[in-house]
């Protein structure tokens, strides 16, 4: 799930997001729980380049610490220690204000400084996962990665749209899958797939397949399929035959 990017407070985990989900984890104890970490507030702004890269200075400097420490508490506190969290998820391409292009070094700087604050609180055990979407877009996400040391998974948002129209294509792009699962061996870390779905090339039951396949043969963590029209299959019904696919390989929703 995701926090509220539209203020800080919706950064620091209020309870009407995080008590459903603590409820969950208390009672699936040995399930996952992943909860992706806007870097900005508000965070689906139309912002300047300029106007971004201010705000990651600003993270930089440390004004942000406290929504940070703030967070961190509430998630202890509601059992929610051993989360995976996503900050600054897609930093590569422009849907976001923490996007990384407008300053890559203050980008990773500020990363750096998000992970240092939530790993200092009593009792946590969270792992860290940097999340980009396939391929280049606004900037090669190589180009932002903040360090082995605050990083625990390569995770890359996939869905079946450009750039690229085959599977061949989305594996082998630049900085796409292939690169992805370089990237993480050479950097001794395993992979996710925190959001993938079908979208612009419509009801494709192959593109599930390979993505199976795919998972399966690497060192995958954890995947999210989204379900919200049109990327997914059990709440959204306009995709039958991925739909079939999708409980043959993956099962229903537990």
């Amino acid at each position: 799930t995701y926090l509220p990017g539209d203020s800080w407070e919706g950064v620091e985990g209020p309870d009407p997001v995080l008590d459903p989900w603590a409820r969950w984890k208390a009672e699936h104890p040995d399930d996952l729980f992943v909860l992706n970490v806007p870097m900005a507030a508000p965070n689906e702004t139309g912002i300047s380049d300029q106007e971004a890269a201010t705000q990651l200075r600003r993270g930089v400097a440390g004004e942000f610490d406290q929504h940070y420490r703030t967070l961190a508490s509430r998630l202890v506190a509601k059992g929610l220690q051993d989360a995976v969290l996503v900050p600054g998820w897609e930093m590569n391409g422009t849907t976001y204000s923490h996007r990384c292009a407008p300053d890559p070094e203050a980008w990773k700087a500020f990363y750096r400084r998000v992970v240092t604050v939530l790993r200092s609180q009593p009792g946590q055990n969270f792992r860290f996962d940097f999340t980009s979407s396939r391929g280049t877009d606004d900037i090669s996400w190589q180009k932002c990665y903040p360090g082995d040391d605050v990083v625990d998974i390569i995770g890359m948002d996939n869905y079946d749209q450009p750039p690229g129209a085959s599977w061949e294509e989305y594996v082998g792009q630049p900085d796409g899958l292939q690169a992805q699962v370089d990237f993480a061996a050479a950097h001794g870390k395993p992979v996710s797939y925190p959001e993938w779905g079908l979208y612009r090339y419509g009801d494709n039951p192959q593109f599930v397949r390979d993505m199976h396949g795919w998972m399966i043969s690497h060192d995958t963590v954890y995947s999210t399929l989204t379900d919200y029209c049109p990327h997914g299959v059990y709440e959204c019904t306009q995709n039958p035959e991925s739909a079939r696919v999708v409980r043959e390989l993956f099962g229903r929703p537990g």
